[in-house]
């Protein structure tokens, strides 16, 4: 190559440096134009309603107690507070202060947007609008903005508009004039409470429709529990379990009963077997109580003549069923005895009865959040609860085709086919089986006085399935050992309880019940871990 061709490929290099050199100089200088006259511009449009909205400072949320620490504060000092739930037209035209999460934004223009604000299951449709006195554009495109699940406070006018409006459990809208963010959610959740919220049917008829609706399974709902417990229907379902235990103990107190709090960390087994947690306590050999009842027997002996007690029970079995827990909320009784063991069958007739009507009355927002995410019929029982007893139950199903042992323990297939029997000819989902062959109840329970094989014993069942366990106790020392030991049972690993029994103890029985399983079955849920708030399975011990 001539030494002339290299000098004009040279220039034609220099020539493109240059030209690359002066274009990035450019961009420079159009980039600062548009960023002074941006900042001209924010001078100029500088929003005269800033005081309106905007996030919470940190001083303002550490309980301050000075009216003017900041816009948030100034705002709400001197208002009360309303429930979304409490939004309906008998407020109209009423100024009112709300707090909720942000379900939804839906911006509709620079001048106009929605947002869903959900408390506890409850929903509210608020509008957020320049024509409203106090509101600018800034403002709306701050509410736009806002990500799912912040906690916000809303101040507004109640407005009733002329359609329904669909999507939200309110019937009213809140005119917004005032809106501060108290805190933020990270913009990407995990799952979205929306999708959590959906029933299958719903999710089906979008499929049917071509449309894909996100679908929540049950891992991924209890791994990211704290978002999954804040649809309708888990708000439903909690508040059912506080009225489940709330009634419990009404009851119980209103019958002269005491409420009693018993160890969880013992030396021996409560119920016998192996199935239970080992720990080791300041050396010694322990486990984690199966069950309050060798205390509660204990208090009895004790002169308390009625004690209940609520608790968490603890289960080591490999149980990898739609109904069994590790851990679990246990409702236990324990009653001295007049004449027969059919006095605890009373109490539990009556406290069940009583807990069903509660429910159904008192709960009845609740019940319908849940059936409308998880379909389900009103359970049927009645007044005065059925009593059947085990030779009955089985005489039923041996004239249905079904074969069991008479002196066996039911399975689940035939505790479901025996439920499905007394529905067809009792019309009842809620019943007492009673007197248990005594191989398959456990040491401390009374054999019947006719008939050694069998047992003073109960269970009771909702749905086809068992809730309640329950029976006379034995509270003869020398007999309570020797049904221990027949049941291979260390003696000496319970000496302190049966001795307590040396003492003179009057006859007495009593029973238990997992909170869990009775919201399960009241409500037809199908799974007990959509009844436990933080479920413990074999397989799960987080979060």
């Amino acid at each position: 190559m001539s030494s002339e061709s290299e000098e004009q490929q040279l220039s034609k290099k220099a020539a493109k440096k240059e030209a690359a050199k002066l274009e990035k100089m450019r961009r420079r200088q159009e980039a600062a134009a548009l960023a002074s006259a941006a900042s001209s511009l924010s001078v100029e449009e500088e929003d005269s309603y800033s005081s309106n909205y905007g996030d919470v400072t940190l001083p303002e949320l550490k309980s301050c107690s000075k009216p003017d620490a900041g816009n948030w504060s100034m705002a709400i000092s001197s208002m009360d507070w309303t429930r979304v739930g409490a939004l309906t037209q008998e407020l109209k035209e009423r100024e009112v202060l709300i707090r909720g999460r942000v379900h939804t934004t839906r911006p509709v223009s620079k001048n106009m947007a929605f947002v869903v604000v959900r408390e506890r299951g409850f929903t509210v449709q608020c509008l957020v609008a320049t024509h409203e006195a106090g509101v600018s554009r800034q403002m709306v495109k701050f509410v736009a903005a806002l990500n799912r699940e912040s906690i916000i406070d809303a101040i507004g006018m109640v407005s009733v508009p002329g359609n329904p409006i669909k999507g939200t459990t309110q019937q009213v809208e809140i005119h917004v004039r005032k809106l501060y963010c108290v805190n933020k959610a990270m913009p990407t959740l995990p799952i979205n409470v929306e999708d959590a919220a959906r029933s299958d049917a719903e999710i089906e008829a979008a499929l049917q429709a071509g449309d894909k609706l996100p679908r929540v399974n049950q891992d991924t709902r209890l791994n990211f529990r704290v978002l999954d417990i804040r649809t309708p229907a888990n708000q439903g379902i909690f508040r059912i379990q506080c009225q489940v235990g709330t009634i419990f103990r009404q009851f119980l107190l209103s019958e002269g009963f005491v409420e009693i709090h018993t160890p969880k960390l013992i030396a021996g087994s409560s119920e016998g077997g192996s199935a239970v947690f080992k720990l080791d306590y300041k050396g010694q050999p322990a486990c984690l109580a199966q069950s309050p009842q060798l205390h509660k027997q204990m208090a009895i002996c004790g002169d308390f003549g009625r004690v209940f007690e609520v608790g968490p029970v603890f289960r080591a079995e490999d149980s990898y069923t739609h109904r069994h827990l590790c851990e679990f909320t246990g409702l236990d009784v324990e009653m001295e005895i007049k004449k027969h063991y059919s006095e605890v069958m009373d109490i539990v007739d009556r406290l069940f009865v009583t807990m069903f009507d509660s429910l159904n009355e008192k709960c009845r927002k609740e019940l319908e959040a849940v059936g409308k995410q998880y379909p389900f019929e009103p359970l049927k029982y009645k007044p005065k609860t059925l009593r059947l007893t085990f030779e009955e139950g089985i005489q039923m199903l041996k004239d249905a085709g079904v074969e069991v042992d008479p002196l066996g323990d039911l399975n689940t297939e035939a505790e479901r086919k025996l439920g499905q029997l007394v529905l067809e000819k009792y019309d009842t989902e809620f019943y007492i089986l009673h007197r248990y062959p005594l191989a398959v109840r456990p040491f401390y329970t009374m054999p019947c006085y006719d008939n050694a094989l069998y047992s003073n014993s109960f269970d009771v069942f909702i749905r086809g399935e068992e809730i309640i366990s329950g029976a006379q106790r034995v509270h003869v020392p020398e007999f309570l050992a020797e049904r221990a030991q027949a049941c291979g049972i260390d003696v000496n690993t319970i000496s302190t309880y049966i001795d307590s029994f040396r003492y003179a103890a009057p006859p007495h029985g009593g029973f238990g019940v997992g909170l869990e399983r009775v919201v399960m079955l009241f409500c037809a849920l199908g799974n007990i871990r959509k009844t436990s708030l933080y479920p413990r399975d074999p397989q799960r011990i987080t979060p």
